[in-house]
């Protein structure tokens, strides 16, 4: 039995290292997957705000013939905040900060086009643009959500990979910290309102 002491104490250490190595691994694996499904909701928040302004578009020019410029603006934003694409698996602060840019072109768009819509009152009593524009309020609660959201799941996944030994694991493994959602410059100065 002495003879195979040393074995059997290799083999659990062995199995114990394994087990250890394993479980860091999975549990990344895991909070990367909530990391993907979290912005995988940022994306469909943000679909739904932009298949809502084709709406909200048409519906204004059917009913008021206004600031053209402003029409164009929203219509710009929008087709830029679609173009920007970018890969959960791989989402850097450069990628989250462009994506975070082209989205506040949307918003600012759409604030611009709200208020415009203001000098109409025969638009404003619209049914249908009344429903479109309390979608547009849901949405953006919506997008808020997700985005909070979002920043959950990547807190535990990046504190994971990040604390001591895990961190010597991580990078063998292939897993790099992911940017958090952050405000868009400016975000800390109130909206200027112009009628």
């Amino acid at each position: 039995m002495r003879r195979f002491l040393p074995w059997i104490i290799a083999a659990v250490v062995i199995f114990v290292i394994y087990s250890w190595v394993k479980g860091i691994n999975n549990t990344a694996v895991t909070l990367n997957q909530n990391v993907e499904q979290s912005w995988g909701d940022v994306q469909t928040a943000y679909q739904r705000r932009n298949d809502l302004i084709g709406n909200l578009v048409n519906t204004v020019k059917g009913a008021a013939d206004f600031e053209k410029s402003t029409l164009t603006a929203v219509i710009e934003a929008r087709s830029k905040a679609t173009a920007v694409k970018i890969d959960p698996a791989n989402i850097t602060p450069e990628q989250l900060a462009e994506f975070n840019k082209a989205q506040s072109g949307v918003s600012s768009s759409l604030s611009r086009l709200l208020v415009t819509v203001e000098a109409y009152p025969e638009l404003k009593a619209n049914q249908n643009f009344l429903k479109l524009q309390d979608e547009l309020a849901s949405t953006e609660n919506q997008i808020l959500t997700a985005r909070t959201r979002f920043n959950e799941a990547v807190k535990p996944y990046n504190s994971h990979i990040k604390t001591f030994p895990n961190s010597l694991f991580a990078g063998m493994f292939g897993f790099k910290e992911k940017a958090y959602f952050n405000a868009v410059e400016g975000a800390d100065k109130p909206v200027e309102v112009k009628f």
